[in-house]
């Protein structure tokens, strides 16, 4: 059975590694290295250029720090709760269950955290984000996430659920994991019977796809197990220069994720987190490519393009106006611009 990969070495196995790989030194703003067997034979060994590649293999770009850039561009430390719980916005709150991922994606935003070998969450920092939210009727979602909360295993998992359902009954969770594409067979029929049983509000599952080849026959199986038990998956794809940023690849991905009952969700454009420079895209160009998808797609399979903004100014999204003209007054005509370029004419009732 073909291993993980933990080492340059090992790598140095299966590709001809760049001399930019090579200068990759492990230090405070990188990730660790580890690919899954999985995705990592899901790599052309013949292509340096390859976008799966580009996604987990590191580069000495990633020790280069601008000082735009931050280790908590999303402001989750002043937001945080204890030790694992951040409450950024007023009705939701995320979990971090554990700082452990199956595979450490180089364009990481939460890098402050995530790889530090800390492990799960405690029994302590589960009781205490309990006790918080049975304190906070106003949060009504929870995204566990981490690292990867489904490197957690079953019964631990079963256990720091149980505890948020019991303070809040009706709290919908979002369970953000990438295992559908970096380890797909993790998925099983346990899993999803483990969270069934919890069902006295939904679940929902967040993945992350970023270009079609990491839609794999695995990969559809282990998300149909969720949808076939009840549990939406929809996807945030994340905007990378060399991977994804051109319209070919994300309508194939959009497209291709809706066909497997997987609604793409959000197109993030590139948190400016310390290291990462190297994968953002200009938002000159994220908007030509959201605008030309927007030609191409329908709006089930048309995600939204936005920012989580610095400083913790939230997300917003990230689209062209295509109001041109306003009224003075607050009934009256608008003039609106079409995907082609056109205009019309929108009159609100007197």
């Amino acid at each position: 059975m073909a291993q993980d990969i933990t080492s340059m070495e090992q790598l140095g196995t299966i590709l001809e590694l760049t001399k930019d790989e090579l200068e990759w030194k492990e230090s405070p703003i990188s990730v660790p290295l580890r690919i899954t067997a999985h995705y990592a034979g899901l790599i052309d060994p013949h292509d340096p250029h390859d976008p799966l590649r580009r996604q987990v293999v590191p580069t000495s770009k990633e020790n280069q720090a601008l000082e735009t850039e931050s280790d908590d561009p999303l402001a989750e430390v002043p937001h945080s709760k204890g030790q694992r719980l951040i409450h950024r916005y007023n009705n939701r709150v995320a979990f971090l269950a554990t700082d452990i991922c199956p595979m450490y994606c180089r364009h990481c935003f939460r890098r402050r955290f995530t790889g530090n070998m800390m492990g799960p969450a405690s029994q302590t920092d589960i009781f205490e984000a309990a006790s918080y939210l049975a304190k906070h009727p106003e949060v009504k979602e929870m995204l566990v996430t981490g690292g990867d909360p489904l490197t957690l295993s079953n019964d631990q998992l079963d256990f720091m659920i149980a505890s948020f359902r019991k303070a809040s009954p009706h709290l919908i969770m979002r369970i953000c994991t990438r295992y559908p594409v970096s380890q797909p067979t993790r998925i099983d029929d346990r899993l999803v019977a483990m969270l069934k049983k919890h069902n006295t509000a939904p679940f929902y599952l967040l993945t992350q796809f970023n270009h079609p080849r990491e839609i794999t026959q695995e990969s559809i199986k282990a998300i149909s197990r969720f949808v076939d038990a009840g549990i939406p998956a929809l996807n945030q794809t994340v905007l990378l220069r060399d991977v994804n940023d051109n319209a070919d690849t994300l309508e194939e991905l959009c497209n291709s994720l809706l066909f497997n009952r997987i609604k793409p969700y959000y197109l993030f454009q590139g948190d400016m987190v310390t290291g990462t420079a190297d994968f953002r895209v200009s938002l000159k160009r994220g908007l030509a490519i959201e605008q030309e998808l927007r030609k191409r797609l329908s709006g089930l399979a048309m995600p939204l393009y936005c920012a989580d903004l610095p400083q913790g100014g939230g997300k917003v999204p990230l689209c062209g106006s295509y109001i041109e003209e306003a009224p003075a007054t607050d009934t009256g005509s608008w003039k609106i611009r079409t995907l082609d370029g056109d205009y019309r004419i929108l009159t609100d009732p007197s």
